[in-house]
């Protein structure tokens, strides 16, 4: 009787496995590349020291590979008031978390703040509204962009700040702007700061040890291939805690590139994507003295703003630089 048990249950276990990997499958199936929209996400609302309020936005963009332009206007706009929020117009690939924060004031009430977006033809729109279910804490957004697990906290987790990111040089009118001809490199240089917490986790130690205890016959190639196939069980998104720097376009239409590839700021869970999101990802190295050394040329001219993230895994801080990139 044991052993009948025994046997069904190890029939079970197979064809829940077998049901997730097709289930993931089917997924990657569906996946597209181009072609899809882009789903505005209203992430939810903070309280501001001085009385007023910050809603906060990201988005979904259900390109693997496309990342949509789209300006301010009739197709990328806020309402009621000004239709300019300090959205983005250059949208990364799928699941962008806290993207960005519009200020309302102390006397806002119930009333509600739209952003809409139209992307390949298709209309989406988000709702803010101050509900208390919408409250937003740094547990709250260590938890929704994987650092924790659902539900949970520590007291390292509830002991964190976020990091600071100072871009370095001269200001006009309180603003980073910089000047470039296309296909010129353009440098500069960040300062990231941090406390430490929560503390590192580095995929290529775990496979190093892994690989030890395999002996001489297990090398860590044979490990990274294992974790890579492994079917994912967690129910949210998962994330390994690491500080690391991340600058992308956040407006303006031209290619850019980056000197070195910069970390994805948004959710990758490919092996090999350079994303904290990702299987094996270990975070950067950073110089004691915070400061990191990005270079970015741009193919064509136009008027660009870059957006830098520092992001300790649970918590992060944003800056930004204005170029305007000539023939």
């Amino acid at each position: 009787m044991n052993i009948t048990k025994g046997f069904a249950r190890k029939i079970m276990i197979f064809g829940c496995a077998l049901s997730a990997l097709m289930s993931a499958t089917l997924a990657q199936a569906e996946s597209f590349n181009f072609g899809k929209n882009v789903e505005v996400a209203y992430e939810g609302w903070r309280p501001l020291d001085d009385g007023s309020f910050s809603f906060m936005f990201g988005y979904m963009n259900e390109n693997w590979e496309e990342e949509p332009d789209v300006d301010i206007g009739e197709n990328n706009f806020f309402s009621p008031g000004g239709a300019d929020r300090g959205q983005p117009t250059h949208f990364l690939p799928r699941r962008n978390r806290f993207t960005f924060e519009v200020n309302v004031p102390s006397d806002w009430g119930e009333r509600e703040l739209v952003w809409e977006l139209t992307v390949n033809g298709v209309t989406r729109r988000a709702f803010a509204t101050l509900k208390d279910d919408y409250l937003v804490d740094n547990m709250v957004i260590a938890s929704e962009t994987g650092s924790l697990g659902a539900g949970t906290s520590s007291p390292e987790s509830r002991a964190n700040v976020a990091p600071v990111v100072t871009l370095q040089g001269d200001t006009v009118n309180g603003e980073h702007v910089r000047s470039v001809r296309a296909g010129e490199p353009l440098s500069f240089t960040t300062h990231l700061m941090d406390d430490g917490v929560p503390r590192a986790r580095r995929s290529v130690d775990t496979i190093r040890a892994i690989a030890a205890r395999g002996g001489e016959s297990t090398t860590e190639e044979m490990v990274q291939r294992q974790m890579a196939m492994r079917i994912p069980w967690q129910p949210t998104v998962g994330k390994i805690n690491g500080l690391f720097l991340s600058w992308n376009v956040y407006r303006g239409a031209g290619k850019v590139s980056f000197d070195p590839p910069q970390p994805k700021s948004w959710e990758d869970t490919r092996p090999g994507s350079n994303s904290a999101w990702g299987l094996s990802w270990s975070p950067p190295d950073i110089a004691d003295d915070g400061m990191i050394n990005t270079t970015v040329s741009f193919e064509e001219p136009g008027e660009y703003i870059l957006w830098g993230r520092g992001d300790d895994g649970g918590l992060y801080h944003d800056a930004f630089m204005t170029v305007t990139v000539t023939d």
